[in-house]
């Protein structure tokens, strides 16, 4: 019965881990596409065409499985984070990365990582372990580092700045509200709900999209689907799965990876070879993202010495998929 439960628990770990890796990797791509897209999309338009394009993915994909309706109790989780994240974050990134450049824009963004430990450890009772302090330290020290060594040299706009702040508040407020809501309702739902409030949200975009659409060149529009296929429908699907099976903080320390990966492919793809500066900020980045998801060594007794963070798939069910609900991983008082 143990050794099937363990078998279970490590499926489960497994499964999550990877979830994260493709969200981790896709949301790193948005980045380029995003600047691409940009030059000829405005920032509500890119981010209601990026939207659009992610829920009618995810609104096939929910027809076809019968997902339905979310459950009452989860709407409130869905509906903050649909305007935070989807709709608030989405719209304010885009024009905020408009106004400086790449690596100021990553290096403001990445304080989203930190509200999300304070706000997960006020509204959600989240531990703080050591481990992930550490982890978190190390990879803001690397963020610091990539944002420098990208940044241009000419002045950074104050505006720009205040963007991507709030963008950072945005999407932290949007995870803490999206994890209630995975306690009661499935990935697939949150995030294809969370989606279409959205898309509602940046309705009043749509006139500048279609006037927009009709000028642009195929390849802005392409990476505007592109961004609504996997960045959103896909990415932010598997990251809902493995929030779900793990607190809002460690999830939110696994985005620290983000800066480094999009250091390898600027390198891979658009030629761009990275600094030493460049490079040792990434490496400090993935290392501490491995520091904040370690678990704690166990004794001779087989105990944890550290056990007051909750881990992915205690209590999972065998054979759970992207659209099973996830078990409720709060701790204390939960978020509304």
């Amino acid at each position: 019965m143990m050794n099937s439960a363990r078998r279970t628990e490590r499926r489960t770990d497994l499964l999550a881990a990877g979830a994260t890796a493709v969200t981790v990797v896709l949301w790193a791509s948005a980045f380029v596409s995003i600047r691409s897209a940009g030059d000829a999309y405005s920032p509500g338009a890119l981010a209601l065409g990026r939207l659009v394009s992610g829920a009618l993915v995810l609104g096939a994909i929910c027809a076809v499985r019968r997902a339905g309706w979310p459950p009452r109790a989860a709407w409130r989780g869905i509906a903050v984070s649909g305007v935070l994240w989807f709709g608030f974050y989405m719209v304010v990134l885009n024009w905020g990365e408009q106004q400086v450049d790449a690596g100021t824009a990553a290096l403001v963004v990445n304080i989203g990582p930190i509200l999300i430990a304070l706000l997960g450890a006020r509204l959600l009772g989240d531990a703080m372990p050591p481990r992930l302090l550490a982890g978190m330290a190390v990879s803001f020290a690397g963020a610091v580092a990539v944002g420098l060594s990208m940044s241009g040299e000419g002045g950074s706009s104050v505006l720009g700045v205040v963007l991507c702040l709030l963008a950072a508040f945005g999407y932290a407020g949007g995870v803490v509200a999206q994890k209630p809501a995975l306690g009661r309702a499935t990935a697939l739902q949150v995030t294809t709900f969370g989606c279409v409030i959205g898309t509602v949200v940046c309705l009043p975009f749509a006139g500048q999209l279609v006037h927009e659409a009709a000028d642009a060149p195929v390849s802005a529009t392409l990476n505007m689907v592109y961004l609504g296929v996997f960045p959103t429908a896909l990415a932010f699907t598997t990251w809902a799965y493995a929030l779900a099976r793990t607190t809002a903080s460690r999830m939110g320390a696994t985005t620290y990876a983000v800066p480094a990966l999009v250091v390898l492919m600027s390198w891979l793809a658009l030629g761009e070879v990275p600094g030493l500066l460049t490079l040792a900020g990434g490496l400090l980045c993935l290392a501490g993202v491995a520091v904040s998801r370690s678990r704690p060594r166990t004794s001779q007794t087989g105990e944890p010495e550290v056990t007051r963070e909750p881990e992915a798939g205690q209590g999972a069910e065998a054979g759970q998929d992207l659209t099973a609900p996830g078990p409720d991983r709060e701790v204390g008082p939960r978020a509304g």
